[in-house]
Order: structure tokens, then C-alpha cells, then sequence
């Protein structure tokens, strides 16, 4: 036996401490200062027939209902927690480093879970397309959040609660949501104006999720934006950062009091199920035919859809508001990070918006002449993915490279290592958009960039996203230089989705 200790409290140059070499297995175990579950053994295999050995984590006091609800503890992201806090400033080079060490498939004994890490393209192909009837949806942990939405279910009746959505994401939508997305973009305009002229400092994720946000409203929903952005951001916020178990699993166990942030995230979730509501009863701005909305209302009334009641209308409007929103603003802070450590790049963004619609409002046709814009939006979610990794769930035996995939095994893509790896892309930590125009677009591998998934499952808002994303950073880089004042490089989290750790501090600058 080959056994690692994997010390959770390392620096990057130490995460794997040998210990002693026998051959055919290797183990990682967490085993520092005992936390509040107890300790956690993990066991990386590197053979498809070896016997798994696991600890079970021990709590000295059973966690409260309401707290199992809001993510349990048999949550991957729960589990994942100790192979990601190995690098502080950035989780994921812990899982790159496993990868190469150990190769493209990894068997993980993560006390009553295995989950099994690809980190291969062709893998990526073999899950998500090739058998992906023999692999189920994960998102266990986000039913408070998204309810029994497109994202939390599954089979037939997935494809029954999508069909009736799906035509408000068909491309020749797009030309119809522009003026929605233009509207919103001048709003936020109107507000970096006087951020400008206050030269305060501002939070730019905060900044690009109400942008976001008020895009989805008026494109889809046929509303103004009718909740305050930043207490409802605040709420996502509150969640989504304890995702890993620091504060809803911490809280209240063995009756001790946790501080968690400004709102206890139970109470964080609450707040937010009202959200969908709020839009429901805020008027119409034109009473549009084709809003997103009014094909939920049909749907809701269609007897042929008895499954797609009130609730499910509810429920689908969550998951745009909070992952189309998030995604979406993620990607447009990381891409005003961007361009802010390469001004270059910035000015050539100017420059081509200048070029291509000029002094008026860009049309659908503009968007597909902004091709160095698109291409920054592209490569931002190439280094900075907003999901980091696509989880499936094997339902029924199948074999990866050898290894077997056992029914109830979690299957990781890990798709930030993918954008990441020196196999598929040429110097992979450089910032360089020119990758994704002309023929070297047509170089890379299948498979290796997936921002928005692949196969059946893909998002069905990635287009529209980039749509948004082009659109706003064309227009916001002709009038303003975003400039980013906080630590470089800025550390990130890796729980649900990737984000900056301790935010985006910038400052806005108006161009003369």
C-alpha cells in the first residue's frame, strides 16, 4: 500500500506528505484537529477491483431538520470540502495536481460516497452524450433553492417541464430580447455615471448580478426588475458561500452559535422563494407575446402538462433568476477583471463597438460582427468557468477507461482542469481571446471546453448568456474603464459555482 496524508491546512507545496510505499493503492486521509463532524477519511484508488475502506463522520450532536433541508450532509460539495481547502487561493489546483499525479479516472472513498474524478475530454464525452441515459442530473443540496425545477429533475419529466420553455431560448428569440438587455445596460450605465463622479469603491460581482438580473426580468419575464437587488444579492450571497458546510452545517450543531453573515441562511432562503412571486404580481411593461412568461402560463393551463402546475411555474422562474442570473454575472465581473489587468484588450473592445454600431444601438446583426468581444466573454469562461465541474449520477454499471463506474457513484467532470491543462490548450493560463477567432477556434479538442455543459442536459440559457455578456461588456468598455483595486490574483471559492474570494473591488472611470 502506497498511503498519502492529505493535510487540509498545507500550503501548495505540501499537500502530499508520504508516509510509506506498498503498491497497488493510494490513499489521501484528512486527519488534522477533529472538526465539528468528525473526521473524514478519504481513499483515492487507482484500480477498478480494490476493496474501499471508509471512516464514517461522527457528529457529537444530530444536525437540525431545517438545517438537513438547506443541503444535506450526504451533499458532494459537503464531502469535496477537505480535498479543496489544500490551496487556499485557489481549490482548484489541488484537484489538478491529484489528476496528474494519478491519472484521468479517480476512485475516491469519501466515507459513504465514492465519487469517481475524470479529468479527460473523451470521458467527458462518454457521460454526457455517448451513455448519458446511464447517468442522472446532481444537484443534491439546491432543491431549497430551485424546488423541482428544470435543474432538479430528471427523465421524462425533465423533458416534459423543458419542452414548453424551450422556445424562448431559440436564437431567433434573441433579436427580440436585445432592446430588453439594452434597456438594462443603460440603467447601469446611469449608475456607474455617478459611481464615477463619487470614485467610491465598488463590488463587481454585486454590480453584474443586478445587471443580470434586471436583464432577465425585462427579456424574459416582461417586467422591471420589482425586488432590491442588493438584499435579494445579499440572500444568494448568504447561501451560496455555505454551500461548503461552513455556516448551514455548522450552525447550531452541538449547541454551540455560529456567525454566518448578515442573514441566517435558512432565513436567506426563505426570502428569496418570495422573489418569484414579487415578479409574478409587478405589471407587464408591453404585454409582449412571446415573453418566457407568458409560455409558463400556458403551460400551467395546458392540460397535456398536468405535472407543470403554479408551483412549477414558480420553481423554473427560480432557477433563472438565481443561476441564469449568477452564471451570467460571473462571468461578466471575471471578464471586467480582465480586461482590467489587459487595458489592451479593453481598448480593442472600444474600438470594434465603435466600429460596428457606432452611436446607435447594436442589433442582433452587430452581435455576430463583435467577434473579439465574444471571444473575451469565451476565454474569461474558459479560465474562470462559473460551474467548475458538472456532476452526474450513475445510474446503471457502465466502465471508463477500465475503471468501474458502480450504480450510485458520483461522476465529476472536472471541466476547470480540462480548461486548464497544457494538453488541450497552448500556454492554458494566458489570457488570450485570439484563440477563440478564425482557424484557431477550429484547433482545439471536442469536449474540452464546456462552460455550459454538453449533450441533452446543456444549459438551455448558455446562448442567450453570451448574448448578454458580449452586449454589455462591448457597451460598458465604450464608456467607462472598470479598474480593479483589491488583492492579485484574486483568490477564489469553489463551492456550487466558482467565484472571487472576498469579492471584486474596482472603481469606475468614465472616458472623456
Amino acid at each position: 500500500m502506497e498511503s498519502w496524508w492529505y493535510d487540509a491546512r498545507a500550503s501548495p507545496a505540501r499537500h502530499l506528505h508520504h508516509i510509506n510505499a506498498v503498491p497497488t493503492r493510494m490513499m489521501y486521509r484528512t486527519n488534522g484537529r477533529q472538526n465539528r463532524f468528525g473526521r473524514i477519511s478519504i481513499h483515492i484508488v487507482t484500480r477498478s477491483d480494490d476493496q474501499f475502506l471508509g471512516v464514517t463522520p461522527t457528529m457529537s450532536a444530530p444536525t437540525p431538520s431545517y438545517v438537513q433541508q438547506l443541503g444535506e450532509q450526504s451533499s458532494i460539495w459537503f464531502k469535496l470540502t477537505p480535498l479543496l481547502k489544500g490551496d487556499p487561493d485557489n481549490p482548484m489546483r489541488t484537484l489538478m495536481q491529484m489528476a496528474e499525479r494519478y491519472g484521468d479516472v479517480i476512485a475516491v472513498n469519501m466515507a459513504d460516497q465514492r465519487v469517481v474524478l475524470l479529468t479527460q475530454p473523451d470521458h467527458f464525452k462518454h457521460v454526457l452524450v455517448t451513455n448519458a441515459d446511464r447517468y442522472t442530473k446532481y444537484f443534491d443540496g439546491l432543491k431549497p433553492i430551485f424546488g423541482k425545477s428544470m435543474i432538479t429533475v430528471d427523465g421524462q419529466l425533465w423533458q416534459k417541464i423543458r419542452a414548453p420553455q424551450q422556445p424562448a431560448f431559440h436564437p431567433d428569440m434573441f433579436a427580440e430580447y436585445i432592446p430588453y438587455f439594452l434597456a438594462a445596460i443603460r440603467t447601469k450605465m446611469e449608475n456607474w455615471r455617478q459611481l464615477a463622479r463619487s470614485g467610491e469603491t465598488i463590488e463587481m460581482v454585486e454590480q453584474t448580478w443586478t445587471l443580470a438580473a434586471d436583464m432577465i426580468c425585462k427579456a424574459l419575464f416582461d417586467r422591471d426588475m420589482p425586488f432590491n437587488p442588493h438584499f435579494v444579492f445579499k440572500c444568494v450571497k448568504t447561501y451560496t458561500d455555505v454551500m461548503n458546510h461552513k455556516a448551514i452545517r455548522l450552525k447550531k450543531v452541538a449547541g454551540a452559535e455560529f456567525e454566518i453573515t448578515e442573514e441566517d441562511a435558512a432565513k436567506a432562503v426563505e426570502v428569496w422563494g418570495g422573489v418569484p412571486d414579487i415578479v409574478m404580481a409587478t405589471n407587464p411593461r408591453e404585454h409582449r407575446e412571446r415573453p418566457l412568461f407568458t409560455m409558463l402560463q400556458a403551460a400551467v393551463a395546458d392540460p397535456n402538462i398536468p405535472e407543470f402546475d403554479h408551483q412549477q411555474a414558480v420553481d423554473e422562474m427560480k432557477q433563472y433568476l438565481w443561476a441564469g442570473t449568477e452564471t451570467t454575472a460571473l462571468t461578466l465581473a471575471w471578464a471586467l477583471y480582465l480586461t482590467s489587468k489587459h487595458p489592451e484588450a479593453a481598448e480593442r473592445i472600444r474600438r470594434e463597438g465603435e466600429t460596428t454600431y457606432g452611436d446607435r444601438d447594436p442589433t442582433a446583426a452587430d452581435y455576430s460582427a463583435l467577434a473579439y468581444t465574444r471571444a473575451v466573454i469565451q476565454e474569461t469562461m474558459r479560465l474562470y468557468p462559473p460551474v467548475w465541474a458538472l456532476i452526474r449520477v450513475a445510474a446503471q454499471p457502465d466502465e471508463i477507461d477500465g475503471r468501474e463506474i458502480r450504480p450510485g457513484d458520483r461522476v465529476v467532470m472536472f471541466a476547470y482542469g480540462v480548461h486548464h491543462s497544457p494538453k488541450y490548450w497552448d500556454e492554458p493560463e494566458e489570457f488570450r481571446p485570439e484563440r477563440w477567432m478564425g482557424d484557431a477556434a477550429k484547433k482545439r479538442a471536442k469536449y474540452s471546453y464546456l462552460p455550459f455543459g454538453a449533450g441533452k442536459r446543456s444549459c438551455i440559457g448558455g446562448a442567450m448568456s453570451q448574448v448578454e455578456n458580449t452586449l454589455a461588456l462591448s457597451i460598458l468598455l465604450r464608456r467607462f474603464r472598470p479598474e480593479y483595486v483589491g488583492k492579485e490574483p484574486p483568490g477564489i471559492n469553489a463551492t456550487v459555482t466558482l467565484t472571487p474570494k472576498g469579492g471584486l473591488p474596482f472603481r469606475i472611470r468614465e472616458l472623456s
